[in-house]
């Protein structure tokens, strides 16, 4: 906005100030200025449509000169059968609540307006509003609610339906979207959601959850799958459609402990290196254990995976073992059987040990999840739960502009373990 328009704006709010005593009073004034403004664009719109106007910038004009073209009118030409034909009410959704207004009608019945198109009732950025409290996890009535009390409009179910329709689009490009061939690390997870099925029946289901970091360091969502349980059949499923659609090579995968998980890792990326998430397994753990001994429990399982290297990490399990073993020997069990995949995070520098002994990235993910399904205590169907899930997250997702910490130096160290495939740093 240009100095000129700057001070007639400010001697406009001047004007409005000294007339509006309320808020309500203010907002119905804005209304009003709101929806005169847009009936004088769309009567420069049928102008322009009619011939009796020229479009600005045609001739390389000044800015000045393009906006002294728009209210000019041109030089007469021979006067065409088309002409105005009177108005057409309607009323239009927006910020400021509903604004009626009067758009032109031509003889022909061929003018198309840009600003508010035939048949739209809401302005633009209204939708955005729906579907970011949709995003946050809103039921119907509850946008019903906030965008009565906010806008004072009355938005139906159906008109919601209508906004939210276009995101099954969106979620199906974003769910079948080509990957990046190499994602140094990746994080899978799953969590429990409960959704109507055919039958009608509401049943738990599992949300399939892979979170990546890329080149760069900073994280993405790979993919969202629903199941009706948690198994590494499944898992190899949701594996085998990230391979399809292009990600080729995984460095590190970071996951829960669940049976048959690793395998089927590395039946879709044999190369990959797979990492056991330290507080699921002591998480796991603590189940064996009286809140009495918990405590102490804990400090000499914290002594397994902070030792500095995997022979002091040895050592300190059979510790474990010669001070709980008899006590529970279950734990004792679990980790010697899972030995091979909680260690390897002693082959890599601590740089990289941070980033992979825990899911807490896709655990943070997760925490989106739950706080969304606070609201939603069940989907409706499948679709709904996939689109609604996404929704949530794309939402957080956008506060992810930073590389995780120490990115820098665990590139350098990939770089050296992974030296044959690792890709150009310019091209991920």
């Amino acid at each position: 906005m240009d100095a000129i328009l700057t001070g007639k704006a400010e001697q406009l709010a001047r004007e409005i100030a000294s007339q509006a005593k309320t808020l309500d009073e203010l907002n119905g004034l804005l209304k009003l200025m709101m929806g005169s403004a847009i009936e004088r664009m769309l009567d420069t719109e049928m102008s322009v449509h009619l011939g009796r106007k020229q479009l600005p910038g045609s001739l390389g004009d000044s800015p000045a000169q393009e906006v002294a073209h728009l209210f000019t009118e041109s030089p007469p030409k021979p006067r065409a059968r088309n002409r105005r034909n009177g108005r057409s009410q309607k009323t239009v959704q927006g910020d400021l609540g509903e604004i009626r207004i009067a758009t032109p009608r031509d003889r022909d019945g061929t003018f198309e307006p840009q600003l508010i198109p035939k048949h739209q009732r809401r302005l633009s950025g209204f939708d955005e509003k729906i579907l970011a409290l949709y995003a946050k996890g809103m039921t119907t009535r509850d946008i019903q609610e906030v965008v009565k009390e906010l806008y004072n409009v009355d938005v139906s179910p159906t008109l919601i339906s209508e906004i939210t329709a276009d995101l099954d689009a969106q979620v199906t490009a974003w769910r079948t979207r080509q990957l990046d061939p190499v994602w140094p690390i990746v994080f899978l997870d799953g969590i429990v959601v409960h959704v109507r099925g055919a039958n009608g029946r509401v049943s738990p289901q599992t949300m399939y959850v892979a979170l990546g970091v890329n080149m760069q360091g900073r994280k993405e969502l790979l993919g969202l799958w629903l199941g009706e349980t948690e198994g590494a059949k499944f898992w190899l499923s949701c594996l085998t459609d990230l391979k399809n659609r292009g990600l080729k090579d995984i460095f590190i995968a970071c996951m829960d402990g669940l049976s048959g998980f690793p395998e089927a890792l590395r039946t879709a990326y044999p190369e990959a290196k797979v990492q056991l998430c330290i507080v699921h397994l002591v998480r796991a753990a603590l189940k064996y254990v009286t809140d009495k001994d918990s405590d102490q429990v804990i400090d000499d399982l914290k002594k397994i995976y902070q030792a500095p290297t995997a022979i002091e990490a040895q050592a300190a399990l059979d510790s474990f073992a010669q001070a709980w073993g008899e006590k529970y020997p279950t734990i004792v069990k679990q980790w010697r059987l899972k030995w091979p995949d909680i260690v390897a995070m002693f082959e890599f520098p601590p740089a990289i040990r941070r980033a992979i002994y825990t899911t807490n990235a896709i655990e943070s993910v997760n925490s989106v999840i739950r706080k969304f399904t606070r609201n939603r205590k069940q989907y409706p169907n499948e679709e709904s739960a996939l689109k609604l899930v996404y929704m949530a997250i794309h939402e957080a997702s956008k506060k992810w502009t930073l590389p995780i910490p120490k990115w820098r130096e665990a590139l350098n160290h990939f770089a050296i373990i992974f030296e044959n495939r690792l890709p150009p740093l310019g091209g991920n």
